[in-house]
């Protein structure tokens, strides 16, 4: 068979101006208020004007590709290039077999199986498709975080976005999934000081799984501590959840605390972390070797 990897995302505009458009599109149509645009404009000026995370997700692609020698197309929830995009693209350069690779690492019905939905309804049958549900515990995505956090001297936080709490009532497993992969990174890392905590919950009126990372941050510091470093786990590129969460929102709480705040260098195309993307895809359908 010929195979290709469709790689997802969740998308994001690259700068303020196209805050409107994204918010229409993650509504569905649905009316979008004027405070809610300017308060995500306003955070694209704190963070610099523009996101990253469309140059990131092609450098990733790229060289997710070139490590597998297979084609690989981006396809994005609410952003450029869409899902059926790619898919097309996939089929047209001659695709029979497509491998979907959410670049979320923990599965969740309200994220991970949207993306399989829309993928599905893209190909229409028209190929076979192959999907990882989840790689929260694969070992080579475990070391590399690992080896952002080891050898630090005082508490690490680890991260990912928070979702309505009504997900537990479900047995979704995207809470444990995030818990086993810090614990994982933190026996791989031998931490000895280390909690986890949610971040990025949208004001819905419902409750979201907490405790939210500022709130961990005030825990901390009452109970003595002075460094912190913070590992997104449930993200693996620079974004507004990133930039604006953790750089600006955590770091401000932070230094009204007293706590010296740092977090992780994003996993983005690292090369340790691209080669552990390729291998989680290769191992979905056999590959060609490059040589």
């Amino acid at each position: 068979m010929s195979d290709a990897v469709i790689v997802m995302a969740y998308g994001s505009p690259p700068v303020a101006e196209d805050v409107p458009a994204y918010l229409a599109d993650i509504r569905e149509g649905k009316p979008v208020s004027p405070g809610a645009v300017e308060d995500l404009q306003e955070r694209y000026r704190r963070i610099g004007g523009r996101s990253p995370l469309d140059e990131i997700t092609e450098r990733q692609r790229a060289a997710v590709e070139r490590e597998l020698g297979i084609p690989v197309y981006v396809g994005m929830k609410h952003w450029r290039p869409r899902i059926a995009e790619a898919v097309e693209a996939a089929l047209a350069g001659g695709a029979d077999r497509l491998v979907g690779l959410v670049l979320a690492p923990h599965y969740s019905r309200l994220s991970v199986a949207g993306y399989r939905e829309r993928l599905e309804q893209a190909l229409d049958g028209r190929a076979e498709i192959v999907f990882v549900e989840s790689w929260h515990d694969d070992p080579a995505f475990v070391d590399v975080l690992a080896g952002r956090v080891r050898g630090f001297d005082g508490h690490v936080i680890f991260t990912a976005h928070s979702l309505p709490e009504r997900i537990l009532r479900d047995g979704d497993p995207y809470r444990d999934q995030l818990l086993e992969t810090s614990r994982l990174v933190a026996e791989r890392a031998q931490l000895g000081d280390w909690s986890f905590a949610f971040q990025s919950a949208s004001a819905t009126g419902e409750p979201w799984l907490g405790p939210d990372v500022l709130e961990e941050l005030d825990r901390l510091a009452e109970n003595g501590v002075r460094r912190v470093l913070v590992c997104p786990v449930g993200f693996v590129s620079d974004h507004l959840e990133i930039l604006w969460d953790l750089d600006v929102e955590a770091r401000e709480r932070a230094a009204a605390l007293g706590l010296e705040l740092d977090r992780i260098e994003s996993l983005n195309d690292d090369p340790d972390f691209v080669r552990a993307l390729a291998g989680i895809a290769g191992a979905a359908v056999p590959v060609p070797s490059k040589s």
